[in-house]
Protein backbone atom coordinates (compact mmCIF):
# COMPACT_ATOMS: atom_id res chain seq x y z
CA UNK A 1 0.00 0.00 0.00
CA UNK A 2 1.16 3.55 -0.50
CA UNK A 3 -0.54 7.16 0.07
CA UNK A 4 -0.39 9.65 -3.24
CA UNK A 5 0.02 13.47 -1.21
CA UNK A 6 -3.13 15.70 -2.80
CA UNK A 7 -2.06 19.60 -3.40
CA UNK A 8 0.66 20.90 -1.47
CA UNK A 9 0.69 18.38 0.89
CA UNK A 10 3.89 15.67 1.00
CA UNK A 11 4.33 12.55 2.99
CA UNK A 12 6.86 12.26 5.65
CA UNK A 13 9.16 9.10 6.48
CA UNK A 14 10.27 10.07 10.08
CA UNK A 15 13.72 9.34 11.67
CA UNK A 16 13.80 8.63 15.22
CA UNK A 17 17.08 9.02 16.48
CA UNK A 18 17.05 6.13 19.57
CA UNK A 19 18.67 7.83 22.54
CA UNK A 20 21.07 6.32 25.20
CA UNK A 21 22.64 7.85 27.62
CA UNK A 22 26.22 7.69 28.41
CA UNK A 23 25.16 4.79 31.27
CA UNK A 24 23.81 2.13 28.61
CA UNK A 25 20.26 3.11 29.46
CA UNK A 26 17.73 3.78 26.63
CA UNK A 27 15.54 6.69 26.76
CA UNK A 28 11.59 5.59 25.85
CA UNK A 29 9.59 7.54 23.21
CA UNK A 30 7.54 8.10 25.48
CA UNK A 31 10.00 10.27 27.39
CA UNK A 32 11.37 11.80 24.28
CA UNK A 33 10.71 15.15 22.16
CA UNK A 34 8.54 14.45 19.25
CA UNK A 35 10.94 14.12 16.07
CA UNK A 36 11.41 16.93 13.82
CA UNK A 37 13.63 14.99 11.11
CA UNK A 38 12.25 12.71 8.16
CA UNK A 39 12.84 12.06 5.02
CA UNK A 40 10.94 13.16 1.81
CA UNK A 41 9.00 9.72 0.39
CA UNK A 42 6.02 11.62 -1.48
CA UNK A 43 4.99 14.73 -2.70
CA UNK A 44 1.78 15.95 -3.91
CA UNK A 45 1.27 18.31 -7.80
CA UNK A 46 1.62 21.44 -5.65
CA UNK A 47 -1.29 23.76 -4.97
CA UNK A 48 -3.42 25.25 -7.36
CA UNK A 49 -3.20 29.13 -7.82
CA UNK A 50 -6.57 31.57 -8.42
CA UNK A 51 -5.09 31.74 -12.23
CA UNK A 52 -5.39 27.65 -12.43
CA UNK A 53 -1.91 26.90 -12.70
CA UNK A 54 0.35 24.87 -10.23
CA UNK A 55 2.88 25.87 -7.56
CA UNK A 56 5.64 24.61 -7.74
CA UNK A 57 6.68 22.18 -4.52
CA UNK A 58 10.11 23.26 -2.82
CA UNK A 59 10.48 19.49 -1.65
CA UNK A 60 11.68 16.52 -4.22
CA UNK A 61 11.37 12.94 -3.18
CA UNK A 62 14.25 12.12 -1.30
CA UNK A 63 15.62 14.68 1.12
CA UNK A 64 15.76 14.91 4.49
CA UNK A 65 13.48 17.90 5.84
CA UNK A 66 13.21 19.78 9.19
CA UNK A 67 9.42 20.22 10.00
CA UNK A 68 7.44 22.09 12.70
CA UNK A 69 7.32 19.87 15.79
CA UNK A 70 3.61 19.30 16.17
CA UNK A 71 3.01 19.31 12.49
CA UNK A 72 1.16 17.36 10.01
CA UNK A 73 -1.11 13.81 10.26
CA UNK A 74 1.02 11.07 12.07
CA UNK A 75 -0.18 7.84 9.86
CA UNK A 76 1.02 4.12 10.55
CA UNK A 77 1.69 1.80 8.00
CA UNK A 78 2.86 -1.49 8.73
CA UNK A 79 5.85 -1.10 11.14
CA UNK A 80 6.60 2.55 10.01
CA UNK A 81 5.65 5.84 11.09
CA UNK A 82 4.80 8.74 8.50
CA UNK A 83 3.44 12.25 8.69
CA UNK A 84 1.28 13.58 5.98
CA UNK A 85 2.15 17.82 6.06
CA UNK A 86 1.48 20.90 4.24
CA UNK A 87 4.75 21.91 2.67
CA UNK A 88 4.55 24.77 4.18
CA UNK A 89 5.05 23.55 7.41
CA UNK A 90 8.77 22.26 6.46
CA UNK A 91 11.19 24.41 8.22
CA UNK A 92 14.37 23.75 5.84
CA UNK A 93 16.16 21.00 3.87
CA UNK A 94 18.86 19.16 5.45
CA UNK A 95 21.81 19.48 2.93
Amino acid sequence: MSIRPLSDKIVIKVIEDTEQTSGGIFIPDSAKEKPQKGEVVAVGPGKTLDDGKREEMEVKVGETVLFAKYAGTDVKMGEETFKIMSVKDILGVLE
